[in-house]
């Protein structure tokens, strides 16, 4: 009896799943434990194993589509099954139904390609002469198509479509014919409507030879739509408010690079996030309310403090690769030392990179610290993830100048910025708890012990 495959839920808010690629093809046989696709989840890209035996008769979603959880997306054939006739009895090759996303679907605006979902419709008149342009017709008026960027840049430049010829398909404008129009000094008279006879805006001056940049839509992935939602969510239900500490770190660099050339036979490096992550995880034993969370159930309301210190550390994806931001977890931060931190923090970020996270690897962060010092970035705001009440933004360090004992001095300075939930963590507590780890950094042996 064939097998049908459906899409997995792979996390608790999971709904609908994106067949990143197939690892195999019709009529291929493959065993228990093979992984068959990777799938991108609303959190991460990750590996879909069949658990049975047999062969592929077929595969209903192609790669790139979404479908809901639960959808069929392939077909397996069981040892002594005719595979060709269990796809022609499943439907053949018919396709699985695609998750209506906002923002599907990918045009080049630049190019003479494009649906007629991305194209703009204007009237053009015709001098009283009725006339039917693509099947549509509307009275005197012939129907001008036009993709939204080539209107949008017609608009900006004062230039009407409606005295442009199209060279895209069935006559429809594009970016190019409006750019050729501006060059040429065409067409250069205000659209009905705009400017009220005034005169009209100047043409942008193209060079010649000059890149053009190319205007795209992207459709959004499912990691994309959730970041999104989650922390338009967080900022509308979180108030939230920032603290700004600046830290001197030479004393860590210092004792960083000491321990990096003792350690460099163990192939351990140590890198100032992990410090970072030590430092934060112990600053909770003195204030606990930085390790908790807002809880709402049925109208009552409370504050939970947490028994478990778990640091969350924001990882960015490669563009490449789709992009995006992952939070991977270091479980009880408090109790490991910094080099099980840094094992562990590479560990994560080389599998978030490689092929994703699981759930479990992603869930239960108590504290979340965003580092882009790596990028030069000398100070910012993040925005918290829920449930956690606090996240922490760290800059690079820097050369500036401070005074010590009446003199200036050169000294490398960290700035550390802390959003937290004003519910739970007032100005003073943040304030106290930065102190706390601000001491730690600058007198970096008590992260030793």
């Amino acid at each position: 009896m064939s097998i049908s495959i459906t899409m997995p839920r792979l996390s608790d808010t999971m709904q609908q799943g994106t067949v990143v690629k197939w690892n195999v093809k019709e009529g291929q046989q493959v065993k228990s434990g093979d992984v068959i696709a990777d799938i991108e989840t609303d959190k991460a890209t990750m590996e879909l194993q069949t658990f049975d035996d047999g062969t592929i008769a077929s595969l209903g979603v192609s790669e790139g589509q979404t479908v809901a959880v639960g959808t069929v997306i392939a077909v397996l054939a069981e040892a002594g099954e005719d595979a060709s006739k269990i796809k022609a009895s499943a439907g053949g090759a018919a396709p699985a139904k695609s998750v209506k996303a906002e923002g599907a679907g990918s045009s080049n605006a630049g190019g003479s390609s494009g649906g007629a979902g991305s194209t703009a419709v204007i009237d053009r008149p015709t001098g009283g002469t009725s006339h039917t342009s693509n099947g549509v017709g509307h009275g005197t008026h012939d129907r001008v198509f036009a993709s939204p960027l080539a209107k949008k840049i017609a608009e900006e430049s004062g230039i009407d479509l409606a005295s442009l010829e199209g060279s895209g398909p069935g006559g429809r404008i594009v970016r190019k014919d409006v750019e050729e129009a501006i060059r040429g000094g065409v067409g250069a008279k205000v659209a009905p409507g705009r400017g009220g006879g005034a005169a009209p805006a100047p043409s942008p001056a193209f060079a010649p030879g000059a890149p053009v940049l190319a205007a795209r839509t992207v459709t959004l992935s499912n990691m994309r739509r959730v970041i999104a939602t989650r922390l338009v969510e967080s900022k509308q239900t979180i108030p939230h408010y920032q603290v700004t500490v600046e830290v001197e770190m030479d004393a860590l660099l210092a004792l960083r690079q000491q321990l990096n050339e003792q350690l460099a036979t163990q192939n351990v490096k140590l890198s100032v996030n992990d410090f970072l992550v030590r430092a934060c995880a112990l600053a909770m034993h003195e204030h606990p309310f930085v390790n908790s969370r807002w809880v709402a159930t049925k109208g009552q309301e409370s504050i939970e403090i947490l028994g478990e210190v778990n640091v969350g550390v924001a990882i960015a994806l490669d563009e490449a690769k789709g992009g995006g931001l992952v939070v991977a977890t270091i479980r009880n931060a408090d109790a490991i030392g910094l080099r099980q931190i840094s094992s562990q923090t590479k560990q994560l970020a080389d599998k978030a990179r490689a092929k994703g996270l699981s759930p479990q690897e992603m869930e239960g962060a108590t504290f979340t610290i965003s580092n882009l010092g790596m990028f030069g970035v000398d100070h910012f705001t993040a925005i918290i993830n829920p449930p956690n009440v606090a996240i922490l933004a760290v800059g690079a360090a820097l050369d500036k100048p401070i005074v010590k004992n009446g003199t200036v001095v050169p000294a490398k300075v960290m700035s550390m910025t802390m959003s937290s939930d004003h519910r739970v963590v007032d100005g003073a507590m943040a304030a106290k708890y930065l102190a706390t780890v601000k001491s730690m950094l600058e007198k970096p042996a008590s992260l030793l012990v």
